[in-house]
């Protein structure tokens, strides 16, 4: 029952959202693309203006999704517009108890080419080496809860295939003992008590591909400090796993809050290039990525021309994940007994038009949003995205747009706070 719970909030979760690609290349599925033991479906988006050898990026679903689910749910094929990159979106099968799951428990899947899913990507990064050009050297996975289970997977099999990888909401590799402790909901992995010492989990990870001496690749891990599905306690154990793999201390070489909720600790070797990167984001569940994350996640790849270093001492400013721009946003409120609603006037105070873009917000507390137009949200309180829809994705430089919700309240009628439009903090008008 809880599993059935879990994929329909998912589901739900993955349809909130449509991020509208700025051009005109469209998501095409692959039938026929190799090996395929995970009896994988594969889904690719290519960008009308990539160079002559582009860069993958493999971005994963979590249970209950699909590639096309996260292609529409995520902000990675905005991204690949932008920077010019490849994104491959496979499509798990296998259900074990949930349903499109990524198999990250079989012995097979824990072998290198031993079969089941990690096969079949392999195979999906293959092919589009092959039919696009793609640089062998320039190939990145990213994901959510079962995708990021499986980013933190395939980085532990294939370093020599992945540059890096951004997981969100996954669990240190080998930390499902097999089919028996899957899915999440009845598991002993993510039943909250799972610890195990740096060394423990850095050699489950030696021991995927023994005498590996290659350069490892970079690690991005992201979590939610409520998330009740993927206990929150689980991105430590995978500090814990990747800084033992670069043999780096567990203390963190800085940490900074890159945006408010957002507290990063970087875990960079004496070159100062951060190996390991690791996101708390305060209050947030079991629902990442959301606005900005994925811009953050491609940036860590090295994909917007940007060098990872190791950052800025604790409490230090950062500047904001590519894609920003400057903006103001008005508020208007009507209020009656326990309800509202609000409209929003965002205008584009920038030099250059926006091509697509995601409004990020604060309700105050006791505020819940019930219905609304002109935008697609995801989330209903407290941190809250609204998405452009296919009539409104462009704003030129000066100019603006309107949207709106409805909502409920507890008696708090102020307007939303801590506005950011594709990352960037926006003046309040």
């Amino acid at each position: 029952m809880l599993a059935a719970v879990v994929v329909a909030v998912g589901i739900a979760l993955i349809g909130l959202v449509t991020v509208a690609p700025a051009q005109a290349a469209s998501l095409t599925q692959v039938t026929n693309f190799g090996d395929n033991p995970g009896n994988m479906q594969m889904h690719v988006y290519v960008p009308d203006s990539r160079p002559a050898k582009p860069a993958v990026v493999v971005a994963m679903h979590g249970c209950g999704g699909t590639g096309p689910n996260f292609y529409s749910g995520s902000e990675f094929a905005s991204l690949a517009d932008r920077y010019g990159f490849i994104v491959v979106y496979p499509t798990a099968t296998q259900s074990a108890g949930f349903g499109n799951c990524f198999d990250t428990w079989s012995d097979a899947a824990k072998r290198r080419g031993g079969g089941s899913d990690p096969v079949s990507i392999i195979s999906m990064i293959n092919y589009v080496k092959q039919q696009y050009n793609a640089d062998p050297n320039q190939v990145f996975a990213t994901g959510s809860s079962s995708g990021g289970m499986m980013t933190q997977h395939m980085l532990a099999l294939h370093p020599d295939v992945f540059k890096a990888g951004a997981s969100f909401m996954g669990v240190p590799f080998g930390c499902f003992a097999n089919a028996a402790d899957y899915p999440p909901g009845t598991s002993r992995c993510t039943g909250g008590s799972m610890n195990r010492t740096p060394q423990q989990w850095g050699d489950l990870v030696r021991q995927a591909y023994p005498g590996f001496s290659g350069t490892r690749p970079r690690i991005q891990l992201w979590h939610g400090t409520n998330d009740t599905l993927v206990p929150y306690s689980l991105l430590q154990e995978s500090v814990e796993q990747w800084t033992d793999v670069f043999r780096l201390s567990q203390t963190p070489t800085s940490s900074d809050t890159p945006q408010p909720g957002w507290n990063r600790r970087r875990f960079a070797d004496p070159s100062g290039t951060v190996n390991v990167e690791a996101y708390s984001v305060q209050g947030a569940g079991h629902s990442l990525p959301s606005s900005g994350m994925a811009a953050q996640a491609v940036q860590f790849f090295g994909l917007t021309g940007s060098t990872p270093g190791p950052g800025p001492t604790t409490g230090s400013p950062s500047t904001p994940p590519p894609g920003g721009t400057a903006c103001k946003v008005t508020a208007a409120v009507t209020a009656w007994n326990n309800g509202l609603t609000e409209n929003l006037t965002i205008t584009n105070t920038g030099t250059s038009a926006v091509n697509g873009w995601t409004l990020a917000f604060t309700l105050p507390a006791g505020q819940a949003i019930t219905n609304g137009w002109n935008a697609t949200y995801r989330g209903t309180g407290g941190q809250v995205t609204a998405t452009n829809v296919s009539f409104n994705g462009t704003l030129a430089a000066g100019g603006s747009t309107t949207i709106g919700f409805q909502a409920t309240h507890t008696g708090n009628t102020a307007s939303p706070t801590g506005f950011t439009l594709n990352g960037a903090a926006c003046t309040a008008g």
